[in-house]
């Protein structure tokens, strides 16, 4: 494959049972093309991760995903509060969800760990009162 793929899904920020639906999507679309179910297992736990963190910390956002020869790259964007500390927010169990997130299930402070544990590489940029972007790379 020569041609890079692109999606983009805007991550509704107000509605937890949308989150997920681009994870899904993209999901099937990987395996319309053919990849390998561990390698679209690896981008549907880290987009479905990220994705509920949009919703849960930052009211949403927004989720590109490329398709290249040899990776695919997901972007998850935000406007949210941001991140004032990443490196905490990156150990397990860290969570700043509110009550009413926890009682849903949700906010167990495992989104970016395991965001980490299922990507080859990602970086987090967060400016506080800003937003976040994180970006993610499965290698083919």
């Amino acid at each position: 494959m020569s041609d890079i793929l692109k999606f983009h899904f805007d991550v509704d920020g107000s509605d937890f049972s949308s989150a997920g639906e681009a994870s899904v999507l993209v999901k099937k679309k990987l395996r319309q093309l053919g990849y390998p179910a561990d390698i679209i297992r690896k981008v549907s736990i880290a987009m479905y991760e990220g994705e509920i963190n949009m919703v849960i910390h930052a009211g949403g956002g927004s989720a590109d995903v490329e398709v290249h020869e040899k990776e695919i790259v997901i972007i998850l964007t935000d406007e949210g509060p941001g991140i004032p500390d990443i490196s905490l927010a990156m150990q397990e169990g860290y969570s700043t969800a509110r009550d009413n997130i926890r009682v849903l299930g949700f906010g167990a402070g495992m989104g970016l760990p395991n965001m980490k544990k299922y990507t080859d590489y990602m970086d987090v940029k967060s400016e506080v009162g800003k937003g976040t972007t994180v970006t993610m790379k499965v290698f083919l």
